[in-house]
């Protein structure tokens, strides 16, 4: 595949440049800084022989590397080999001679010098630079195979893993592709613990995510069917029984105002959910701030109409009461949930503004634990067999406005906390 072989060859590049940096680090800077290391031990080399070196060279061993001179008084002598090591006549040489060691340059060469001035006269060893050229030679050749046993290696082990890691992003493309296939089995098993495995992980559970929506989905189309069916069923029979003189026109008409003001409702709660799902741009939500008592007392007031019954109550414990969003935002989920507590409340209903957050209590019966989790998840079958479109929008417009809202079941009833 293209995919293994550009990898293959992507990380084949990054070995080869790994080589050629370690080889121009080892063998062409490594040498150069020791230069200085060679040169000291040439200068020893040079020294220990001055001191037994004599007049008569024929009576000394003399080192073929090695020349010398010897000056005592006006006469001046040199080893038969000095021509060998530089074409220069002596008197230049000992012109060029500065320090008791050191070195000169001549015809694009750097010689080497040691001296030794004592009572028997003035001793001088020099030699050409091919010491450090003969080392910076054995350190190529003992480095060279080295080198390149170590970039085999390094071969082997790449192309082995290189293979290994394309295989894995095969498997990751391969589930990719079926995200969407329920008959899709999993074999592969991974061996390390990697950020690939981690990887495939995360694929699993975006499927079972995106399996989980479409159940959702799929369970709100039909309660939405069934919810828009019934009162469409009943306005059609009433019609039928107007028409057939069988129902009071009156009453029949009273009965299918209340069935179209049931779809309306419906309707509008479906289209203000399509809104949160799909309105982009968020920072219009949290742009304002509203007070959060007023909204209160005004819903508690309109649903007082529904439930004359129950006792309504509002604590203000909280200094702060402005929370971000719009009248309209904060209206919509505080009347969703009062709408739900209408149905479900027995005496009292609750309503606390305390650091910052709003829980909000009735005392109708628990929740089952199986659905209080799934509550405000948007197209879950809820309460009763209802879909929660309700508390769906509850949740999406918090989420929308940076809050969280859960379900907790108390001793007796039931509180929505947000905060």
């Amino acid at each position: 595949m293209n995919l293994k072989h550009n990898l293959y060859r992507q990380i084949l590049t990054i070995v080869l440049i790994m080589f050629a940096l370690i080889y121009i680090s080892i063998a062409i800077i490594l040498p150069k800084l020791l230069i200085p290391i060679y040169e000291k031990n040439i200068y020893l080399y040079l020294k220990t022989p001055l001191d037994v070196v004599r007049y008569d060279f024929s009576q000394t061993d003399i080192d073929s590397s090695v020349a010398y001179l010897y000056k005592n008084n006006d006469t001046l002598t040199t080893s038969s080999n000095l021509k060998d090591i530089i074409n220069l006549p002596a008197e230049q040489i000992i012109e060029n001679i500065k320090d008791d060691f050191g070195k000169f340059k001549y015809q694009g060469k750097t010689y080497y010098y040691n001296t030794i001035n004592d009572e028997q006269g003035y001793k001088i060893a020099i030699t050409n630079d091919e010491y450090v050229h003969q080392m910076r030679s054995d350190i190529l050749e003992a480095l060279f195979p080295v080198l390149l046993i170590t970039l085999l290696l390094m071969l082997a082990i790449v192309a082995w893993w290189s293979q290994s890691l394309a295989q894995k992003i095969r498997h990751l493309k391969e589930k990719v592709d079926n995200l969407d296939n329920e008959n899709y089995k999993d074999k592969y098993k991974y061996k390390v613990d990697d950020e690939l495995k981690v990887l495939s992980k995360a694929i699993d559970e975006m499927k079972l995510t995106l399996h989980k929506q479409e159940e959702y989905k799929n369970q709100m189309y039909q309660n939405i069917s069934h919810d828009f069916k019934t009162p469409l069923t009943v306005i059609k029979s009433y019609i039928e029984a107007i028409e057939d003189g069988v129902e009071n026109e009156e009453d029949g008409l009273k009965i299918i105002k209340q069935e179209i003001k049931k779809l309306e409702t419906k309707v509008h709660s479906l289209l203000y959910l399509n809104k949160l799902t799909y309105f982009k741009d968020m920072d219009n939500y949290k742009s304002g701030e509203v007070n959060i008592v007023d909204i209160l007392e005004s819903s508690v007031s309109k649903f007082k109409m529904t439930r004359p019954d129950i006792k309504w109550q509002i604590d203000i414990l909280d200094k702060k009461t402005d929370f971000k969003g719009s009248k309209d935002n904060w209206e919509a989920i505080i009347d969703n949930i009062l709408s739900n507590f209408t149905r479900y409340a027995e005496k009292e209903v609750k309503i606390t503004v305390k650091n910052h957050r709003i829980t909000l209590y009735n005392d109708g019966p628990n929740i089952d634990e199986s659905i209080l989790n799934d509550m405000f998840t948007p197209y879950k079958k809820g309460i009763n067999g209802q879909f929660g479109l309700g508390l769906s929008i509850v949740k999406q417009t918090l989420s929308l406005l940076g809050y969280e809202v859960s379900a907790k079941n108390e001793r007796v009833g039931i509180s929505f906390i947000i905060k």
